[in-house]
């Protein structure tokens, strides 16, 4: 079936990630893949959750809601802590967490908030990779402040979407061909292929197990390019830090 861009099924939609978007957050990207925009910011707070007082770890937590005009019909306000928002909200969550050391920057809670501009599908996987984006700025501030302790992250996350529009296999869905797909899934893996999160959904039929492996090496294909692209924005490598690194120095 011919797709937007001329894309082949089994590419990436063209994914652009400007660092730095906000200039008041601790950290902040902006993700365009394709006509999807969401912008991501991060903000650290000295403070935790009431679970996590006085137990020495942080906290990595997320937003997500879509702007009013960031689909054809306007979206109201205030729906954050509801539903379809909230559902994603603790996506992102989990997916930075899993890749963060939560010991190793002392009580305090990195919130990144992920909002929409402009939708047209993948709202959700591009949110997560702007957000590792913001998180790792986050980190960088905390570390020019000297206030982390040990290496933050332990890996780079990263997410997209594959299906099965008209009986063919489709990498990285947009809203066209998600609303008609016959089966779509969200797939959030680390940089060393250690799945996060797998979301899928036969909306207009089965699927087999042959077939989620299918999806499951598509995805692992175009979650690279992502990879690569997540880097290149961070100027080429991530920038872990080193537990003997000098503080205040990311290595």
């Amino acid at each position: 079936m011919p797709r937007a861009e001329d894309r082949s099924p089994q590419a990436i939609r063209p994914l652009k990630i400007t660092r730095g978007a906000m200039h008041h957050a601790e950290g902040s990207a902006l993700v365009e893949m394709g006509r999807t925009r969401v912008l991501c910011s991060a903000t650290v707070e000295d403070r935790v959750p009431p679970f996590l007082r006085g137990k020495g770890k942080g906290w990595v937590t997320a937003e997500y809601a879509m702007l009013p005009r960031s689909s054809a019909e306007r979206i109201y306000r205030d729906h954050v802590r509801q539903g379809r928002a909230l559902e994603i909200s603790r996506l992102i969550g989990r997916s930075l967490r899993a890749i963060t050391d939560l010991a190793a920057f002392g009580e305090r809670t990195i919130l990144i908030d992920c909002d929409v501009l402009d939708a047209d599908g993948g709202t959700r996987t591009a949110a997560v990779n702007g957000a590792f984006v913001a998180l790792h700025d986050a980190f960088f501030a905390l570390a020019n402040r000297g206030a982390l302790v040990a290496p933050p992250l332990r890996d780079t996350v990263s997410a997209v979407s594959v299906g099965r529009v008209a009986s063919e296999y489709l990498l990285d869905l947009d809203y066209v061909e998600d609303s008609s797909a016959e089966v779509d899934l969200n797939v959030v893996m680390t940089g060393a292929g250690g799945f996060i999160e797998l979301q899928g959904t036969g909306e207009k039929g089965t699927f087999s197990r042959p077939e989620l492996a299918k999806f499951l090496a598509l995805a692992a294909r175009g979650l690279k390019r992502i990879q690569v692209l997540q880097r290149r924005a961070l100027g080429g490598e991530i920038a872990f830090l080193t537990p003997d690194a000098p503080a205040g120095k990311p290595a």
